[in-house]
């Protein structure tokens, strides 16, 4: 795999338009320099607005939320206070006009250096003829009910699928299984990222697509793959009208699953009883006493980035692709997921000053400034440990004896989209949400260097 391919790595359109972006700025200043000398005071006041205008241009695109909208309306007034001073100076207006153009340019530039774009599903994948035996797996307590409210089996019926509903005591491995058996050509799971998991291990293994109806509580499989997760019944079009691509899946100590595992201080919030009907609320009762003074370093051992050994962390997550996280509380979504590589987080919590340092950063949404935060992908991770680990893979609770070892599978899935889906994840979609200077991420897309800064190599 290039560095090219590797999730983060620019592409050398972006390295030129981030080159466009910061080369713009200093051609902008020179014509309104050279253009105003007749009127040094008010030429000071021209550059300063220019200034600020583009490097809040620069802030607009490559944030989110209300960070974008405080920057954007700050370029907008400093290019308004860079027009009324450009007359200030008797500015030519086509020299008025180049300056504003070279502005914008830079902001453009900037978006596109900073943006990594998706592709439509087409993209993606190629047109699938219909399956002959399409069947679909349900659990009927999913998402508190949403096969009945959706009236899936009355769908499924309309559609020609095979309606299978999982019933109290059953194993739903040894049900894929069986429909397989019976003659399936493409079998999908409506349920929870956990039910995903096991459906898509079984198709996988048999090389037939798999299709995800999100009908659990999150989805975040649902999300990354670019589907409305609020439209479970559009998802049933990928049997009768679907493109078909191929993503990874990971494996932790051979259990495979389709979005994470977390290791350490997180692990045992999803261990908490309490955390299904009340995820957040348990996180913010629990982490305290995690992060404590009093707490004990969890006995979880692993090689960073950097080949060095490390002895501790209190949090390990390990996904299948890696995520944009800024925050813990599974907002992050991943950009792809047919990398064949995984994403490794590690946090790393030293003292009480550097909890209070960390949580003040997690609720602003700047995790990854952390300083013994650590971020990057592997096709291999392992963890060592003297004593049984507790870990969440895919939000369920599991207890695996050490090593616990996680591999990547690059594109051992085929995966059947309805065609009308968006098919671009939220991080395929949006902006890099930074984690440095505009300047610095810039300077670092020229080089080829990923714009947050963080390691991409194997460890």
């Amino acid at each position: 795999m290039t560095d090219h391919d590797r999730p983060g790595r620019p592409r050398p359109v972006e390295r030129l338009a981030a080159f466009i972006a910061l080369a713009a700025l200093p051609v902008a200043m020179t014509t309104l320099i050279v253009g105003a000398v007749m009127n040094w005071e008010a030429t000071v006041a021209a550059v300063a607005a220019l200034l600020v205008g583009v490097t809040a241009g620069w802030h607009a695109v490559s944030r989110k939320g209300m960070r974008r909208a405080l920057a954007g309306l700050g370029a907008a007034l400093a290019l308004a206070l860079l027009v009324a001073v450009g007359f200030l100076t008797d500015l030519s207006l086509p020299r008025l006009a180049l300056v504003l153009v070279l502005a914008a340019l830079s902001a453009a530039a900037a978006r596109v250096a900073l943006h990594r774009r998706g592709g439509s599903v087409e993209a993606a994948g190629g047109p699938a003829a219909k399956p002959a035996r399409p069947v679909l797996l349900m659990n009927p307590k999913s998402g508190g009910g949403k096969v009945e409210r959706f009236g899936l089996v009355d769908e499924c019926s309309r559609r020609g699928i095979g309606a299978v509903l999982l019933k109290p005591g059953e194993d739903l491995r040894e049900l894929a299984e069986q429909a397989i058996a019976r003659g399936a050509d493409a079998i999908g799971m409506a349920g929870g990222d956990g039910s995903q998991a096991i459906v898509a291990e079984v198709a996988a293994r048999h090389d037939i697509p798999h299709i995800v109806v999100p009908t659990g509580t999150r989805n975040h499989l649902a999300l990354d793959l670019g589907l409305d997760r609020d439209d479970v019944v559009g998802a049933l079009d990928a049997f009768v009208d679907g493109v078909e691509r191929r993503i990874d899946l990971a494996t932790v100590n051979g259990r495979v699953f389709v979005n994470n595992a977390s290791l350490g201080l997180y692990a045992r919030v999803v261990q908490s009883p309490q955390y299904r009907d009340a995820k957040l609320k348990t996180a913010a009762e629990t982490l305290p006493d995690l992060l404590g003074p009093d707490a004990v370093p969890p006995d979880l051992r692993f090689t960073g980035p950097d080949g060095a050994p490390y002895p501790t962390a209190q949090l390990i997550l390990v996904s299948n692709g890696p995520y944009q996280l800024d925050r813990l509380e599974g907002r992050g979504t991943r950009e792809r997921m047919d990398s064949g590589r995984l994403g490794v987080v590690t946090l790393t919590i030293r003292d009480t000053a550097e909890a209070v340092r960390f949580t003040t950063l997690q609720a602003a949404g700047q995790v990854r400034r952390f300083p013994g935060w650590r971020q990057w992908t592997a096709e291999r991770f392992d963890v060592r440990s003297g004593a049984p680990v507790a870990i969440g893979v895919d939000g369920e609770a599991l207890t695996l004896e050490a090593p616990i070892v996680f591999a990547t599978l690059p594109g051992a899935l085929r995966l059947r989209l309805p065609r009308h889906a968006v098919g671009i994840s939220p991080a395929g979609r949006a902006v890099h949400l930074l984690s440095r200077s505009t300047v610095a991420a810039l300077a670092a897309v020229c080089l080829g260097r990923p714009a947050d800064g963080h390691n991409t190599a194997g460890a």
